[in-house]
């Protein structure tokens, strides 16, 4: 382009101007793209329709493999929105490509839970065959990234796969065959993984996975004959505040894991002044080590769209929104076909269960960014903006998505809902200890016989959870336990008898999080899961403050130096280094991301597991 030609906007192809309009919405009168966007200004600020910038774009990238200029330049348009801050948001999300991909792209989990199942052979095979990651050649058919932990921790060493023009999802590496049958069996949509493994013991109370591999989980009249809907039922019986009254003496408490009260979130909600209220479920769980969403939402859609029901009811919502993870398009397709169900029979739109209250739920999906599953960040990311963190307060209950009031409940928080309904409050308080009511998902990955996911009433010992996914491999001994996720701690065989109960967990210094339980025998390579760790938090900062964005690097330069056998001075002047970072981030971050980083790599770094003597026998 010379210093005398106009400014040229590349151009769409039809494929994506189609992959557009099919999320935006049709060109207003069949007006050329700049006229009708002109006219679209006006129209679009009431309401501003810039949260369907992040599904659009996933479209795009659906349809051409990669988020072309001219793509963007037309989404950009087609939304009134400037190209600079379209193209900020498509920069942010991991799963969205701003280059030319091959027509399959791998993203291969190397993270903690797979690094004990073989991850970092599979990484080294797929560098032999097909080149260093992401570095794919315009000719290749399939480029492979390695990956942060997919949720599919049970069935390590995981793989999420994106074809060109299809829906993504799950595959498994399989050693049985040549790494050249795999990857056309992976091209070719064959090499697909299963649902999560349920662990169950006979005997023990299973109330959020009970149905799980028993009943089709795509068949409501299935849900009903199997106690469906006898909770909304309820609910509607007792009113809204007899609802409350009931989640409090519950004493449920969030399972996502900050543990805050459930009925006092939905009373700020539900006494607000504000007609406009909001529920969201977080499905968008990205703690390495954490699967158990996924699996209430592939095994057990509608007690996800029932519990949803009812909090959005109770709190005076007409419109929830699940943010459901990217990497887990299974989960999506399994949830919308539920609630097309349950909209045809009656149980959402314009009524609910015979009661005139009008209430939809809609499904978002993420695009591959930890840091979407803070609750304000994921405010963010709905409404088309990069998925920041928020100052707070104001508080959601406040000030959340749209600037109104909103609940946030994880899934797990909101299949529990109608358990509480259809046991009582005092029998699901029976159900679990002194610190906590209830059942917990666990789960457990890593060194077991038989990974997946555990239902426990809390206060379970740690050792009997482990038991049930299978226990240690035969002849190995117990090096140490991650508990909680990356952003958890370490525990070590002294732990072995604790009850996962959360003042118990609490008084160890510990946390219980997500529900992540990784064992490590003792052939692993602790070093190497720690510094795994200090990379995730790294690269998933979103950089925008400052103890977070330098903090998480300074963190992996602490862990890399004593992992070479080269500390600044003794260990103790590391350890005492650690702490002052470990201080900073916790009292100076924004958000829970650089708060919680150093947990994992301060207890391992107690335990003694980095540095000399971490490596496994």
């Amino acid at each position: 382009m010379t210093e005398h030609e106009p400014n040229r906007v590349p151009e769409a192809t039809p494929r994506e101007m189609a992959a557009v309009d099919a999320v935006v919405g049709p060109e207003l009168n069949g007006a050329a793209p700049a006229a009708a966007a002109r006219r679209m200004r006006v129209q679009l600020q009431r309401p501003y329709r810039r949260d369907l910038l992040l599904p659009a774009l996933l479209a795009l990238q659906q349809a051409e493999g990669w988020i072309s200029p001219g793509g963007l330049a037309y989404l950009a348009q087609r939304l009134a929105l400037p190209l600079a801050e379209a193209y900020g948001v498509a920069s942010f999300y991991g799963l969205l490509a701003l280059e030319p991909e091959p027509p399959t792209v791998l993203h291969v989990c190397d993270d903690v839970a797979c690094q004990t199942a073989g991850a970092m052979e599979l990484c080294q095979t797929l560098e032999r065959v097909l080149g260093p990651a992401g570095s794919a050649p315009e000719s290749s058919e399939v480029g492979w990234h390695r990956s942060p932990c997919l949720g599919r921790c049970a069935e390590g060493p995981a793989v999420y796969v994106q074809r060109l023009g299809a829906a993504g999802g799950g595959a498994r590496w399989d050693a049985a065959q040549t790494a050249e049958e795999w990857l056309q069996a992976v091209a070719t949509g064959m090499a697909v993984t299963s649902a999560v493994p349920i662990r169950r013991r006979p005997g023990l109370p299973q109330p959020l996975t009970g149905r799980i591999g028993r009943i089709p989980p795509d068949s409501l009249d299935a849900y009903r004959r199997h106690g469906g809907y006898q909770a909304l039922r309820r609910a509607l019986a007792l009113g809204r505040e007899g609802v409350l009254r009931e989640i409090a003496a519950a004493r449920l408490v969030g399972r996502g894991g900050a543990g805050f009260p459930t009925a006092a979130k939905w009373e700020a909600v539900a006494k607000s002044p504000e007609p406009v209220r909001y529920l969201v479920v977080n499905a968008d769980e990205s703690e390495p080590g954490t699967f158990k969403d996924r699996a209430l939402l592939e095994g057990d859609p509608f007690a996800i769209v029932e519990g949803a029901t009812i909090a959005a009811w109770v709190i005076g919502a007409h419109r929830v929104y699940v943010f459901v993870r990217g990497e887990y398009p299974e989960a999506r397709r399994s949830l919308e076909a539920a609630i097309a169900q349950a909209r045809a029979h009656g149980y959402l739109g314009a009524t609910i269960m015979d009661e005139p209250y009008p209430l939809e739920i809609e499904v978002r999906s993420g695009a591959g960014a930890y840091i979407c599953g803070e609750e304000t960040a994921l405010f963010n990311a709905i409404e088309g903006k990069r998925g920041e963190p928020r100052n707070k307060p104001p508080f959601p209950t406040v000030h959340g998505l749209f600037g109104k009031p909103t609940v946030v409940n994880n899934v797990e928080t909101i299949a529990n809902v109608p358990v509480v309904l259809n046991l009582g409050a005092a029998a699901y308080r029976d159900l679990g200890s002194a610190g906590g009511s209830g059942t917990r998902l666990f789960c457990v990955s890593g060194q077991v016989m038989a990974p997946g996911l555990v239902e426990v009433p809390i206060g379970t010992p740690l050792k009997e959870v482990v038991a049930i996914a299978g226990g240690l491999r035969p002849g190995r001994e117990l090096r140490a336990v991650l508990l909680g996720g990356a952003a958890g701690t370490f525990v070590g065989p002294e732990a072995w008898d604790m009850a996962l109960d959360p003042e118990v967990v609490r008084a160890r210094g510990a946390t219980l999080g997500s529900g992540v339980v990784v064992v490590f025998d003792d052939t692993a390579d602790l070093g190497a899961i720690v510094r795994r760790i200090a990379r995730f938090f790294r690269e998933e900062s979103c950089g925008q403050c400052v103890p977070c964005r330098l903090g998480t690097v300074r963190q992996l330069e602490l862990v890399e130096r004593l992992e070479a056998g080269r500390p600044l001075g003794s260990l103790e002047q590391e350890r005492a280094l650690h702490r002052d970072l470990v201080q900073v981030m916790r009292d100076a971050s924004i958000c829970g991301l650089g708060q919680t980083a150093a947990n994992a790599v301060a207890s391992a770094l107690a335990l003694g597991l980095v540095g000399e003597g971490s490596r496994g026998q």
